[in-house]
């Protein structure tokens, strides 16, 4: 078989320039990869666009390996088919470039932004960052701590030195409970910064109904009949119709057709939503999903015993800071922050363990076949 020869070698650089190129195909809203910035700059890849090398950064960090271990609801679940963070992810990064490609937008930025968007999520999910947050002088929240990760933790305290695109949609992804869907909320994002925010949401409602129907914590009766009605009985159901109903009334984001601002909430240009009708259902399945799933979870023996796991291990470290790798108390600027930065790198696993060696006992009955 010919090889190539020394003389007739490609410029690997025209494969990113092709894809650049692609880029132009896309809405004149979209965001594009050569406008992107690094807080310092470097030599293009040959291969890939910058959002592209932002999403397989990410892919590779060890806060990502360590999601797959890492609560989504329910706490260090047994259940091989139970949802966890990683798999949220990977769903929300799924559902997102459904969205973008149907609007014409760029899907290696919402891959970017979706993957990793929760890297800096605690063990035990929202339970141990609630936990955090009150214990943490200044407070604590998954979506700032994750852009601690990217920008001053992984790589050995180097940063990923991700795009601001990126950042920013990290950042900015986290949503109140009950209504969400507004043009206020997200007129400072480019569109694929918003595509996750909305996916995100999307993607653990449908997760976390299928997770509450498997483990039989909730019937399918028990959701409310609008959903029900509207979404189907079936997950792929569940997701099929939002993403339509989302690229659908979002239309005007793909710049085939003419916007009139006095149209749009808020004004300025198109933004990613669903319609009036579903968003209410949508948002009203949220709430009940807080109330009957998610809050019940964090109230229930094993929800209340991960949080105690937390704050002993916070205290603990928070007293004994030489424990803490010397690399992580070096990046932190105080000991309390230091303690938070190595608990919330725990998984569920490494926690109970880790719990257990300072509290003998403190998980027994609750956690048992599980460290």
């Amino acid at each position: 078989m010919d090889t190539v020869s020394e003389n007739t070698k490609p410029d690997l650089n025209a494969v990113r320039l092709r894809l650049e190129l692609r880029e132009e195909l896309l809405s004149p809203f979209a965001s594009r990869s050569i406008n992107s910035v690094r807080a310092t700059p470097e030599e293009p890849s040959e291969t890939r666009t910058e959002f592209q090398r932002d999403r397989d950064r990410v892919v590779h960090t060890n806060s990502f390996r360590r999601l797959k271990h890492k609560s989504q609801v329910f706490v260090a679940p047994q259940g091989d088919h139970f949802t966890t963070r990683l798999t949220h992810v990977i769903e929300v990064s799924q559902v997102g470039r459904s969205i973008a490609r149907g609007l014409n937008l760029n899907e290696d930025l919402v891959e970017a932004i979706g993957l990793g968007h929760d890297l800096g999520h605690t063990p035990f999910g929202h339970i141990g960052e609630s936990v955090l947050n009150q214990m943490l002088s200044g407070g604590f929240h998954h979506s700032r701590h994750s852009v601690r990760l990217i920008t001053q933790l992984e790589k050995d305290g180097n940063g990923l030195n991700l795009t601001e695109h990126v950042i920013d949609g990290i950042r900015n992804h986290s949503k109140p409970e009950g209504k969400f869907l507004n043009r206020p909320a997200v007129a400072n994002l480019s569109l694929e910064a918003q595509i996750v925010r909305i996916s995100d949401a999307l993607a653990y409602l449908a997760h976390d109904i299928l997770d509450a129907l498997r483990s039989d914590y909730i019937k399918i009766e028990d959701l409310p009949t609008q959903a029900i009605e509207a979404l189907g009985l079936r997950h792929s159901e569940r997701v099929d119709t939002v993403v339509r109903d989302v690229i659908a009334s979002s239309w005007d984001c793909t710049g085939e057709i003419d916007v009139d601002i006095s149209d749009v909430e808020g004004g300025d240009r198109p933004w990613v939503r669903m319609s009036p009708e579903l968003g209410k259902i949508v948002t009203d399945l949220r709430v009940f999903m807080f109330e009957k799933f998610y809050h019940p979870i964090s109230d229930s023996v094993e929800g209340r015993k991960a949080a105690a796991i937390v704050g002993v291990l916070f205290e603990h470290f928070s007293r004994k800071p030489d424990l803490i790798p010397a690399w992580l108390r070096e990046l932190s600027d105080s000991t309390e922050r230091a303690a938070a930065d190595y608990v919330c790198g725990m998984t569920d696993n490494y926690a109970l363990m880790k719990a257990e060696q300072v509290r003998p006992g403190l998980s027994d009955g609750v956690f048992q076949g599980r460290i």
